[in-house]
C-alpha cells in the first residue's frame, strides 16, 4: 500500500524555531566599566588641563624664554643648557638635593614604622578606641587646606614658639630631650654621636611625624582588620606567642599594605611644602627673572626623574616580599 501524504511528509524536516541571542556581560566587565566611569573625570582633567601644562613645562626646561613689549613671549630652544647649569653651575640646588634625600631616607622609615606602630595599638580592644584613632587623624585634618594656610600665617603661634621657656637646666621646652644628654649615653654604648643627633632631632620633631602618620595608619589599621580572627585562635591554640604571631602572621598579611604607604610616604614627602628642595626650586622661581623659570623647570623634572627611579626601586624591593593571600 502507499500512503503518499506520509512519504511527502518525511521527506520534509522541520526548522528549529531561530533563538535571539542576548549579550551577557559579566560581572568583571561591569566592574570594568563601572571604573572607567569612576576615573573618567580624572581621565578628562588630565587631557584638558594638566597635560598642556606639563607639556609647556618641558619645553620651557629646553628653552630660553624672552618676553616682548606689549606683551606675550618667544621661546628659543637651547637644548640641555638649563639641566647643565641646574647641575653644574647652581651649586645650590645639587647640595640641597643631597641633603634633602637624605633626610627623606630617614624620615621616610620612622614615618611608616610609626604609623604601623600606632595602628597595632589601635587595633587592640580597648575603651575609647574610636576617639583615640580621631585623636590621631585630627593633625591630618589640620594640616591640609584652608587651616593650614590660617595656621602658616599665624603670628602670634610663631611668636609663642619661638619664646623660649626654662627647664631649670639651661635648655628650651623645644629642645627637652637634649637635657637628658642622649649623646653622653650612646657614647657608654659605642654608638656614635650622628645617631645620637639623628635620634634626638627625631624625638623633638615627633609632632611633624605623628602629623604626617595620619593616612598611613588608616591603611594600616584598615588592612589589620581584614585579616580573619580564625588565624589568631589557630596561633594561640597552636602555642604561639604574640611575637612569633606578628612576624609569622601579621607582618606578612599586611606587607601589600606596607608597599602602599612606603610608595605615599615617598611621593607625599618629595612633594609636601616643607620639603627643602621645593622650596629652593621656587626660590629660583621668584629671584632669578627669566632665566629662573627656565631654571626651575630644569630642577623640576630632574627633581621628578629621581622621585620615579626611587618609587621604582621601592616598588622593585618591596614587590618581592609582598605576601598575597589566595582568596580561591
Amino acid at each position: 500500500m502507499n500512503y503518499p501524504a506520509q512519504a511527502k511528509g518525511k521527506g520534509k524536516k522541520k526548522k528549529a524555531p531561530v533563538k535571539e541571542r542576548h549579550r551577557i556581560v559579566s560581572l568583571d566587565k561591569k566592574k570594568a566599566r563601572a571604573g572607567w566611569l569612576f576615573v573618567l573625570p580624572f581621565v578628562l582633567g588630565f587631557i584638558l588641563i594638566y597635560l598642556p601644562i606639563i607639556w609647556q613645562s618641558v619645553s620651557f626646561s629646553f628653552s630660553e624664554i624672552n618676553y616682548i613689549q606689549g606683551g606675550g613671549y618667544i621661546t628659543e630652544f637651547v637644548g640641555l643648557d638649563n639641566y647643565k647649569n641646574a647641575l653644574f653651575t647652581d651649586t645650590g640646588f645639587v647640595e640641597t638635593l643631597k641633603s634633602g634625600l637624605g633626610q627623606l631616607a630617614l624620615e621616610i622609615p620612622v614615618i611608616v614604622f610609626f604609623s604601623l606602630f600606632v595602628a597595632i595599638l589601635l587595633n587592640q580592644k580597648m575603651v575609647g578606641r574610636g576617639a583615640f584613632r580621631a585623636i590621631f587623624f585630627i593633625p591630618v585634618i589640620l594640616s591640609t587646606g584652608l587651616i593650614a594656610q590660617i595656621d602658616a600665617s599665624n603670628n602670634l603661634g610663631d611668636y609663642m614658639g619661638s619664646q623660649s621657656v626654662d627647664t631649670g637646666s639651661g635648655t628650651s621646652a623645644a629642645g627637652i630631650v637634649s637635657a637628658v644628654d642622649i649623646q653622653s649615653l650612646f657614647s657608654n654604648m659605642l654608638i656614635g654621636s650622628s645617631f645620637a643627633e639623628t635620634v634626638t632631632g627625631f624625638v623633638n620633631n615627633i609632632f611633624d611625624i605623628v602629623n604626617r602618620s595620619g593616612v598611613q595608619m588608616l591603611i594600616f589599621l584598615s588592612g589589620l582588620q581584614a585579616i580573619s580572627p580564625a588565624i589568631y585562635e589557630s596561633c594561640q591554640m597552636e602555642g604561639a606567642s604574640a611575637w612569633e604571631t606578628f612576624w609569622k602572621i601579621t607582618l606578612p598579611m599586611i606587607s601589600p599594605m606596607i608597599l602602599v604607604n612606603l610608595i605615599y610616604t615617598v611621593i607625599d614627602s618629595f612633594t609636601a611644602q616643607s620639603n627643602r628642595v621645593m622650596q629652593y626650586i621656587s626660590s629660583v622661581y621668584n629671584s632669578s627673572g627669566n632665566a629662573g623659570q627656565v631654571i626651575s623647570s630644569a630642577m623640576s623634572w630632574i627633581y621628578f626623574i629621581i622621585v620615579i627611579v626611587i618609587v621604582a626601586i621601592v616598588a622593585l624591593i618591596m614587590g618581592r616580599l609582598v605576601f598575597y593571600q589566595r582568596r580561591d
